[in-house]
């Protein structure tokens, strides 16, 4: 990345990712992909800037550690280690109010030198002065901050040659330590950035501020326990103010105000991105740029606190004001002057294109819609799945790097569907567990009532013949005629009731015709005597309404239904008969205004003889005999009731399911 060999500035460890694309919406150039859900730093497409490792809670981002390289160089005793602390240390170490303490616990780690970067800082400004003073029509942007510096290389590179070709100030303070103690020196850059890990070869190794405390307090390095050190010079001046924003311009003597100024100064990720896309676009034409990433390199990634701005803002002053009153003023003008002729601090830079080619219309729209968003008004651009809108999402998806699931609105109706699918399937589990237990009990209910009806059937055949003779022999003015009469009747009767055990055990055969299911409902109304309280109505929503039935038992079934629910509806109602279904089945559904089946009778209302009608009103027999007729026909039939006004509207429905061919 950039111009070192140094690569992946910034790993995922696997695990500990938690799907909550935090590191996605903070990353300026999206150089995340998710990955299962996993989110993987794309390190060609990183810019290094830190975000993603700072506001990660789970520290799933990581930034490369180099605390083993650096202990490794100073373990070298044959080659110095010059330290280049940034500028921005004052904002870390607050605790520590004399600044020296911090320079000699550093040089307590092993350091030989420890050299101001404010002072390469200094160098670097005075370069820049020049350069503002004599751009003409050219307009500059800072290159003092590696992450700004890969931006424009990687996603803006048509404007690599707007680059300021001046070095950083940690390169020009490493170029100054070659030049005063020699190019096999070691040189190792401490401060709050990550990108500086990678931003030079001219630089051997870097550390953050959390990784030079981590060594401290490995090696029980402590303020109470270390003498106080001074840098080694040369001394800085204004230079230390470079880790605020507007650092570089008070260096330079230079005026951002409007009407007076041409350099325009901000920091952040978004702001910086928008100022180089609008000179790009020739929008701010005769301004300079005076860009951060971060909100000044006080708040970069490598501190071990990134809030507290304003106060960390006063200690870099405090620590300036300081310094400037204890400046020898005339002795720093001559090492600028000096060192500023003998260093080469300019730069330069070459263009790395990383941008994605943007995908086709057609693939962005067919990835919108497959996450339910069809219009304009389906973008919520809610900005769950890290992406400022959802086009921006759909276009990522195409490119490889994210996935339709991290669209939160997307997910949840997802996982909506799915809840209702699993309800609906345990509605149908349920009920067919009720289907199967109320089958077993009815089926063994039938062996015993085709049991019984068999044993019946010959005495009855019996009864019923020599009735019938004794009647016939009978005059017709014996007073025993009626009696016997009495015994013919009732022995008709038994036979009814033993042909509906019979039906009810399937005992009995069918012939099926191919007719008009629609036409045979409305046909039936006809065979029942209809009260003017109740209004029935007849609905169908079948293409094809052909269905094989026997019309003579299924005129049973549909007789005893209208009955039933007429009777449920003493004071009047409605009975809806609405018919539905596909290819293979046919779905009729009769539901009533009546009163009602109460809870406890459901489980009974297909057995044989159960009945919640007045005495001599009822044998029990109409519903089981429909059940036995349904299931001869492969058929099923189901009830919903609720007898409870509170609960809602009193009724009942049965649903009958018949097969379209037998």
């Amino acid at each position: 990345m950039g111009h070192s060999n140094k690569n992946k500035v910034v790993t995922t460890v696997k695990g500990k990712c938690r799907v909550c694309y935090t590191c996605v919406r903070e990353c300026p150039v999206k150089a995340i992909k998710i990955i299962d859900g996993q989110a993987e730093v794309l390190s060609e497409r990183c810019i290094g800037c830190g975000n993603c490792v700072s506001v990660c809670s789970q520290n799933a981002k990581v930034a490369i550690d180099l605390k083993e390289n650096v202990m490794s160089l100073l373990g070298n005793s044959e080659r110095k280690v010059v330290a280049l602390l940034a500028p921005s240390f004052p904002a870390e170490f607050t605790e520590i109010e004399d600044y020296r303490k911090v320079v000699g616990m550093i040089r307590k780690l092993g350091f030989d030198k420890v050299q101001e970067v404010s002072f390469g800082a200094d160098l670097v400004s005075h370069k820049y002065k020049k350069l503002i003073e004599k751009s003409g029509e050219n307009n500059y942007i800072s290159s003092d901050c590696p992450a700004i510096v890969y931006y424009v290389e990687h996603y803006h590179p048509s404007m690599v040659d707007r680059l300021a070709p001046v070095a950083s100030p940690m390169v020009a303070t490493s170029r100054l330590a070659r030049h005063i103690y020699g190019d096999d020196v070691y040189t190792v850059f401490i401060g709050p950035c990550i990108a500086k890990k990678a931003e030079s070869d001219e630089v051997d190794e870097g550390l953050t501020f959390a990784e030079l405390r981590e060594l401290f307090e490995e090696y029980s390095i402590t303020p109470e326990n270390t003498e106080p050190s001074e840098f080694d010079p040369p001394r800085s001046g204004m230079g230390a103010l470079f880790p605020l924003s507007r650092g570089l311009l008070q260096n330079v003597k230079k005026s951002d105000n409007v009407v007076e100024g041409n350099i325009i100064v901000d920091s952040g990720k978004h702001n910086f991105m928008e100022a180089i896309k609008e000179m790009e676009r020739g929008e701010i034409a005769g301004y300079h740029l005076e860009l951060l990433c971060c909100n000044g390199c006080i708040m970069g990634p490598g501190m071990t606190n990134r809030e507290n701005f304003y106060f960390k803002w006063s200690q870099i002053s405090k620590y300036v004001k300081m310094k400037l009153q204890d400046l020898d003023v005339e002795q720093w003008r001559k090492d600028v002057e000096r060192y500023g002729e003998l260093i080469d601090v300019s730069q330069t830079f070459s263009p790395m294109d990383r941008r994605e080619d943007i995908p086709e219309k057609e693939k962005v729209e067919k990835v919108l819609k497959e996450m339910g968003k069809h219009s304009e008004a389906d973008h919520l651009n809610c900005g769950a799945c890290g992406y400022d809108t959802c086009n921006d999402h759909a276009v990522a998806i195409v490119q490889g790097y994210a996935e339709d699931e991290m669209c939160l609105p997307y997910t949840i109706e997802k996982l909506h569907g799915s809840i209702q699918e699993l309800n609906n399937t345990n509605e149908t589990l349920r009920n067919t567990k009720m289907e199967l237990k109320h089958s077993e009990k009815l089926a063994n209910m039938g062996q015993i009532s085709a049991g019984i009806a068999h044993e019946l059937n010959n005495p009855l055949g019996v009864i019923t013949m020599y009735s019938n003779i004794l009647l016939d022999e009978l005059p017709e003015d014996d007073e025993k005629r009626v009696d016997a009469e009495l015994i013919v009747k009732q022995a008709e009767r038994c036979k009814k009731i033993v042909s509906g055990l019979l039906n009810f055990a399937r005992k009995n055969r069918i012939k099926v015709q191919e007719l008009d299911i629609v036409d045979f409902l409305n046909n039936s109304l006809s065979s029942i005597v209809i009260p003017g309280n109740v209004k029935i109505t007849v609905d169908s929503a079948l293409d094809d309404p052909w269905t094989m039935i026997d019309p003579d038992q299924m005129l049973q079934v549909f007789t005893n239904l209208y009955k039933n629910a007429i009777e449920a509806m003493p004071d009047g109602g409605e009975l809806k008969i609405s018919v539905d279904g596909n290819d293979n089945k046919v779905v009729i559904r009769l539901s009533d205004t009546g009163c009602g089946i109460p809870d406890e009778h459901k489980d009974k209302l297909f057995t044989p003889f159960f009945t919640t009608k007045d005495v001599g009103k009822g044998t029990g027999l109409g519903l089981p005999l429909i059940y036995g007729i349904i299931k001869m026909h492969s058929g099923k039939i189901r009830v919903e009731s609720n007898a409870d006004p509170v609960a809602g509207p009193t009724g009942t429905e049965f649903i009958i399911t018949l097969p379209r061919i037998i």
